[in-house]
């Protein structure tokens, strides 16, 4: 017998913590298992763990992992946070690989390398009163 699963979704709020990425990345690990994705765990763990990265290092304040199913198969990884200003990277199609000696710029290339689509939305394209920006990117089995 088929069963269908009905579309979930939940939201993590995170303090600007240090630990905070970790234990989203726990929290998304049992959601997938809960939800019987443990095959996207670890790509979406991938993808989840720069984009807290990412929101971690440069913001000040909370940000939170929003993670839904777009579909049976597919996933949608998030990161909100309180900063307008969207990644230039994160809006082109690919974003070059940094130079070997580079300190930092792996992270959004990784996720666009990982993941099967991305995008960013800001308050007006989100239609809500936050502020901030969403990072997001899917993965499909």
């Amino acid at each position: 017998m088929v069963t269908v699963s009905p579309s979930w979704k939940y939201t993590l709020h995170l303090p600007h913590d240090p630990r905070a990425p970790g234990i989203a990345r726990a929290t998304l690990r049992l959601i997938l298992a809960a939800h019987e994705m443990p095959d996207l765990a670890p790509t979406a763990e991938l993808v989840a763990a720069e984009l807290l990265a990412n929101s971690h290092c440069h913001t000040k304040g909370p940000y939170a992992l929003r993670v839904r199913s777009t579909a049976p198969d597919r996933l949608r990884v998030a990161v909100w946070d309180t900063d307008p200003q969207v990644p230039p990277a994160f809006s082109d199609a690919r974003t070059p690989t940094p130079p070997p000696d580079a300190e930092n710029g792996r992270g959004i290339p990784l996720v666009q390398s990982c993941a099967d689509t991305w995008g960013a939305a800001t308050p007006h394209g989100l239609g809500t009163p936050e502020v901030g920006k969403l990072l997001w990117a899917e993965c499909w089995r």
